[in-house]
């Protein structure tokens, strides 16, 4: 089978199928699939590079980072490099737009790089259910809960999302504040989807309707969509006292907007943050957050991958503890 084969097959030009078999951007994910699929089917191997696909498994280890802006995937790698630069193995990590599919691009390096094992930073469970049976070697998926995805050969560690968010609402709540905005990724992302469960749970568990509080306003874990979508919400003159952010980079976001429009946090707004990335402990004010163990996500993802791939352990799934920060960023209403 040819290149041309595989054109014909799937529909797509020469060029799309060269681009999919050559790891390159700028492809859709519906053309990616397909033609991967097809791909698969027919144990078709890249004539170019058909000596380093046969060739035996590499000691490398693949880390995949979904979103360039997440500073606390950035402060996990850091240890995941350091523990990882005392082995045999070699860390290849590889980022990538949040909203890409990471087990499509995970499968297409499998295929390249012939890995030992994946290290996925962030993920979303419905790519994993949909695409990930192609994937044999040890995986790890790093703050999802792949327990009910049931595959043998991915293992989970995470913090409990709905459980922290929860946290942070009711400590809001505990002040005084009942107009409280949601700011955070989209719910078709689990992590997103988990969070936004808490901050509903929080309301729930008080009596307390959704349309009593303040509203959602979704987009990327980043400065700057944190800073949007405060700008949205006070350009259209809604009235809250505080704001939930999924993620302590929205956080900061949002108070830089709620300062550009004359606005003070927390004496005019009050700011939760989600991470605990070391930039809110010396941000003005320092920001309220809830904490995830970072160094501890890093090192049990790291223990677990190395046990799976060199004594043949189980899949296992664990939650890591948070803790809330109380700083300055909430008043007392």
């Amino acid at each position: 089978m040819t290149i041309k084969d595989l054109a014909r097959e799937t529909g797509y030009s020469v060029g799309t199928v060269s681009r999919v078999l050559n790891n390159h951007p700028n492809v859709s994910e519906n053309a990616k699939k397909t033609i991967l699929e097809a791909v698969d089917k027919h144990d078709f191997i890249l004539n170019t590079s058909a000596k380093n696909l046969k060739q035996q498994q590499s000691e490398t280890i693949i880390t995949i980072v979904k979103g360039n802006s997440n500073e606390l995937f950035a402060s996990m790698l850091e240890t995941i490099q350091s523990l990882f630069a005392g082995t045999d193995y070699t860390l290849v990590t590889d980022f990538m737009d949040e909203d890409d599919n990471e087990v499509l691009h995970a499968r297409q390096l499998c295929r390249d790089k012939k890995p030992k094992g994946i290290l996925f930073l962030g993920g979303n469970n419905k790519n994993f259910q949909e695409d990930f049976d192609k994937i044999k070697v040890p995986c790890v998926l790093v703050t999802n809960d792949a327990s009910e995805l049931d595959f043998q050969n991915l293992s989970s560690v995470t913090t409990n999302d709905c459980m922290a968010a929860r946290c942070a609402v009711n400590y809001l709540m505990e002040n005084g504040h009942t107009r409280i905005a949601l700011i955070g990724g989209s719910t078709a992302s689990d992590t997103s989807r988990l969070r936004y469960k808490g901050w509903e749970e929080a309301h729930l568990q008080r009596g307390m309707k959704l349309d009593q509080s303040g509203p959602y306003i979704s987009g990327k874990y980043s400065f700057k969509s944190g800073y949007e979508a405060m700008d949205q919400l006070l350009s259209r003159g809604i009235k809250v006292t505080a704001v939930f952010a999924m993620a302590d980079v929205m956080a900061i976001g949002a108070i830089s907007a709620i300062c550009d429009y004359g606005l003070r946090v927390p004496q005019d707004i009050s700011v939760v943050g989600f991470d605990g990335i070391q930039i809110g402990e010396f941000y003005c004010p320092k920001i309220t957050t809830i904490e995830q163990n970072a160094k501890q996500l890093a090192k049990r993802s790291y223990e677990m991958l190395v046990e799976c791939i060199e004594q043949n352990a189980p899949a296992r799934h664990e939650y890591i503890p948070f803790r809330l920060k109380c700083r300055q960023s909430v008043r007392k209403i």
